[in-house]
């Protein structure tokens, strides 16, 4: 009733004008020939076709391809240390830190496999003597491995407090210490630093 003529003209344009293929460019002048959705409507139609239905088996293969691609991301991430892609256990300052610090240092618990097969075979020769020397190995083994695992989460206790005062450090000491106990080679993610080098 009180609409402009002019709007009325651009109105009945806006009717008349064809479709266009929406890959075709258009004259930003031009009117688009429908009215532009509301933004409830836009996105229940993105939704639908994000949420297409899909067989079984499609659905199988597509879950199976998206589970090896982020496999093979993290499996990269574990290797070059990238913090995106790392396993949740791993991620963080506090984790990295815990980690270098233990990669920095000799350990003495990251021998035990090796000599745990050593006195393994001491143990395997029938005779009384080289037994009991394994045995006496075997409690060696323990006894310096609880020691350095003690010094070890009482050194990184310390620099983790004085390092992140303000951040979570619940069970980095014993992620640390599980560490530690792999063979340096074998660790995962791999260590960044260098045997000696300061975190």
């Amino acid at each position: 009733m009180f609409r402009s003529r002019a709007k009325e003209e651009k109105a009945r344009a806006a009717d008349k004008a064809p479709v266009t293929d929406s890959k075709q460019p258009r004259d930003p002048q031009a009117p688009k020939g429908r009215p532009t959705p509301k933004r409830s409507e836009a996105q229940t139609r993105r939704r639908s076709v994000a949420n297409t239905p899909m067989t079984r088996k499609e659905a199988a293969k597509r879950q199976r391809d998206e589970r090896r691609a982020h496999m093979e991301r993290q499996r990269q991430a574990l290797a070059s240390g990238d913090e995106r892609y790392l396993p949740a256990r791993d991620k963080g300052p506090v984790r990295r830190f815990a980690r270098d610090f233990v990669d920095s240092r000799l350990n003495i618990a990251e021998f035990f496999l090796p000599m745990a097969v050593v006195i393994l075979v001491l143990s395997i020769i029938q005779k009384p003597e080289v037994q009991s020397i394994a045995l006496l190995l075997w409690l060696v083994v323990i006894v310096m491995i609880v020691l350095d695992s003690i010094a070890t989460a009482f050194r990184l206790k310390k620099r983790l407090n004085e390092r992140f005062p303000d951040q979570n450090k619940r069970g980095a000491v014993a992620y640390a210490l599980m560490r530690s106990l792999q063979m340096r080679r074998l660790r995962l993610p791999k260590p960044q630093v260098k045997r000696g080098e300061r975190p």
